[in-house]
């Protein structure tokens, strides 16, 4: 019994700590325009800052990986906490560019080291379906906190609360998951297939894994890209851009919960690629629509972009098997940084759009169809996918899973 109720306290813990993830992803989201007033910031300033966030997470998830089996899950996520709560404070106190750079930094490491210790430790705690079940309602909390996450700040910005005050917000759910982990029994980490890392790199340099490698830093930005600025580029579109971004994160949720029966059906290559065909629409949609369409296009980008993070971590599981536990590491972390390279890339358009346009929403449609073409290649890149793994062994054993 109280193992049980410590795995149920560990779990629990898990939960919380992605929550704090998806809140700074939110809140951050939602106080980009509040930021750029205060201490008047360029959008490629604010690109910038975005890409620290981005950046933080795969050093972090990438070294967690290699070395999970080394030092455990208890001491990841006590440096997840020690940056979490550096980098939440740095940034109350911030006082210019520079310190939201360090600041944000920190806070992409601890979300990095979140999911680098809490993956492979509830991996560890259970087994089989058992084990894809609990993992699937852990993953459901960073679309889920985002939902949280930016209700709690577009209220708090309706009623004049300060960015500073919604950034303490995130000290909640930290605090919340430090108090949960205090004392608890770690689960060892398993050390089957631990000493082959030269064969996981090895596997690494087959050409699906190359491929899903290129595709992955393509779908990272297709979803983040209109997600993080969307409070920027939809502020005078008639639309609210945190109630886009709760709608969205809110359909993913839901989505991802049952993903099961969708992957089933039209197997790994057929979600990838209708995914990408909603979310060429649904991007293309953002950049035409004003008022209430915008929702609409918010639920047509939110089916497009829903399954790419799961599906291209469970693709290289299935069809690059051999890569192991680092395969899926480096899948997260390319599409984590290929997000932070474009993050003020993403911001210089804004301001070139500005420059050119008078209005906001005129720039901000004009940067959102730039976004177009991420998923727009991928629609290309996927279609080749689809025929050339049509007739693989693995294809058809993966649309089983």
């Amino acid at each position: 019994m109280n193992e049980n109720l410590n795995k149920s306290a560990l779990f629990n813990a898990s939960c919380f700590a992605l929550i704090t993830t998806a809140f700074t992803f939110a809140i951050r989201a939602g106080i980009l325009p509040q930021l750029g007033d205060q201490f008047g910031l360029s959008a490629e300033q604010l690109g910038f800052i975005n890409s620290m966030w981005f950046l933080g997470f795969p050093i972090s998830m990438i070294l967690g990986g290699l070395f999970y089996h080394t030092i455990g899950p208890k001491i990841i996520m006590q440096i997840a906490f020690i940056a979490h709560t550096l980098g939440i404070v740095l940034t109350i106190y911030a006082g210019g560019y520079t310190g939201l750079l360090i600041s944000t930094l920190f806070i992409g490491f601890g979300n990095g080291c979140t999911e680098a210790a809490c993956n492979p430790m509830i991996a560890d705690m259970y087994s089989g379906l058992k084990m894809n079940k609990m993992l699937n309602r852990f993953h459901m909390w960073f679309p889920g906190g985002i939902v949280i996450g930016s209700l709690i700040s577009k209220f708090m910005t309706d009623f004049g609360m300060g960015w500073q005050m919604q950034m303490w917000v995130l000290m909640i759910p930290t605090l919340i998951y430090a108090f949960l982990f205090f004392g608890k029994a770690f689960p060892k980490p398993t050390v089957e297939g631990v000493t082959s890392i030269s064969s996981n790199l090895k596997a690494m340099f087959s050409p699906v894994f190359i491929f899903l490698f290129f595709c992955m830093a393509l779908t990272a930005i297709s979803e983040f890209g209109p997600q993080q600025w969307v409070n920027v580029v939809m502020s005078e579109s008639g639309a609210s851009g945190m109630l886009i971004l709760a709608l969205t994160t809110g359909i993913m949720a839901v989505g991802r919960f049952f993903a099961g029966p969708v992957v089933k059906t039209l197997g790994q290559t057929g979600v990838l690629l209708g995914g990408a065909i909603f979310a060429t629409i649904g991007i293309y949609m953002f950049s035409t629509v004003t008022g209430p369409m915008a929702y609409l296009a918010a639920v047509v980008f939110a089916i497009g972009v829903c399954y790419f993070w799961p599906v291209m971590v469970g693709a290289v599981a299935q069809r690059v098997p051999l890569s192991g536990a680092l395969g899926m590491s480096i899948i997260g972390g390319v599409g984590m940084f290929s997000t932070a390279i474009f993050q003020p890339i993403i911001g210089k358009w804004i301001d070139t759009a500005r420059a050119i346009h008078d209005k906001d929403l005129l720039a901000g449609q004009a940067t959102l169809l730039k976004m177009v073409m991420f998923p727009a290649i991928l629609i290309v890149l996927f279609t080749i996918f689809f025929i050339w793994q049509k007739n693989s062994k693995v294809a058809a054993g993966a649309a089983a899973h």
